[in-house]
């Protein structure tokens, strides 16, 4: 399977091609599994470059996010915040959440006994009455933010230290972190931003109270044969190693999920083995000729391991030290630029290489489509580190 049909694929199954973006921001989630939320301001700008323009605003993803709550926040692959579809959100905490609220768990009883909260021995139950003072505050106010639960509980407003002896530990309150770890274990939910859709403070609701009927039941080792299936349908082909980084699982596990889905195999351009389900061997017709402007940590540029295929030797302009993606441009299905906004917002693209007059203006349509859906929002690198693309762009624009 050559790169030039990967990038086919890509365009249409990522709904990043025109004539394949989605009818609402739960299909463009639905397109790529799930949109990464570690930058609130990344699911809004991810889901309206895979949404047909009449749906591509913020209140169309308020909308799904709060009112029709048809995508859920939640803690998942590689310990990091993803939006999902009600039904793969249940997926996901099975195959991943439920892992990493277990890992949770033990590290916030060890922060409990560390910070003396508990005699020796005993930081397991005391955890477990804050735990169930913090359920019941929730349910009492309906939704409330760390801070109106560490005002209703002496053990929430309890501070723990974050990093042990670290020069650059932390404290933070029980509170903030026991609704990371409920949210992790299905029973909490991030609710509406406390101020706009690029705001990191959430207010957090009980999940029965936020989806009624609950995330549907999954037994660990099916959901994650069941995710492997999802990934592989939206990023197939890929290797063992790229679906192993992507969900954060060990080799083992991720082992075991390929066992049970029973994928193909095909030899990529590099020379290594790619996976794809079985029915998924025919050849996708290429779309149109298609540019987009993705945002820092889109789930595309971090949906695979192995990305020469689609980044070519851009990689050190485009992602920061810790492996994170900025804001990146992209023709037919390769990656060939950055974008940032200059200190008066409007948008600047830089490229890596010549991509010709037709990929320019392209590139340049896709700019005037997003813009007015920025408005007078600045998008800054608050969660991860800004990239060496992104440090010129800045640089050059004063």
């Amino acid at each position: 399977m050559t790169d030039g049909q990967r990038r086919a694929r890509l365009g249409v199954r990522h709904a990043l091609a025109p004539s394949a973006r989605a009818d609402g921001p739960a299909g463009a989630a639905r397109a790529v599994v799930a949109l990464h939320s570690t930058d609130p301001s990344s699911v809004h700008v991810a889901a309206w470059a895979r949404t047909r323009d009449e749906q591509a605003d913020a209140a169309s993803v308020e909308h799904a996010l709060y009112e029709d709550r048809a995508l859920v926040r939640l803690l998942a692959m590689r310990r990091t915040v993803f939006v999902a579809p009600a039904e793969t959100a249940a997926v996901l905490q099975a195959a991943c959440s439920r892992e990493v609220a277990a890992r949770e768990r033990r590290k916030l009883e060890g922060f409990v006994a560390a910070s003396e909260l508990a005699p020796d021995g005993a930081a397991a139950g005391w955890l477990a009455g804050a735990e169930e003072a913090a359920l019941a505050s929730l349910a009492a106010r309906g939704e409330a933010t760390a801070a109106e639960l560490a005002a209703d509980d002496a053990r929430l407003a309890a501070q723990v230290r974050i990093g042990g002896a670290s020069p650059h530990a932390r404290g933070q309150s029980v509170a903030a972190r026991l609704l990371l770890l409920l949210a992790a274990e299905g029973k909490a939910v991030r609710g509406r931003p406390r101020g706009s859709w690029t705001s990191h403070q959430y207010r957090w609701s009980p999940l029965s109270a936020w989806l009624p009927d609950g995330l549907a039941p999954w037994e660990t080792e099916a959901a994650r044969a069941e995710l492997a299936r999802l990934w592989l349908r939206a990023y197939g082909p890929g290797t063992a190693e790229d679906l192993r980084w992507w969900a954060g699982w060990t080799k083992t596990q991720t082992t075991r999920a390929l066992k049970e889905v029973a994928p193909a195999e095909v030899e990529l351009d590099d020379g290594t083995t790619g996976l794809v389900l079985a029915d998924d061997l025919d050849p996708v017709p290429g779309p149109e000729p298609w540019a987009a402007l993705l945002p820092a940590l889109d789930p595309t540029p971090m949906g695979w391991h192995s990305r020469a295929w689609y980044l070519g030797p851009h990689r050190d302009r485009l992602y920061d030290r810790a492996g994170n993606i900025g804001p990146s441009v992209w023709w037919c299905g390769r990656i060939v630029g950055g974008w940032a906004q200059d200190r008066d917002g409007a948008l600047v693209c830089r490229y890596l290489e010549d991509v010709g007059a037709d990929a320019r203006a392209a590139v340049d349509a896709e700019a005037e489509r997003l813009a007015p859906r920025l408005g007078a929002v600045r998008l800054t690198a608050r969660t991860r580190g800004r990239t060496w693309l992104e440090e010129e762009l800045a640089a050059d624009s004063g």
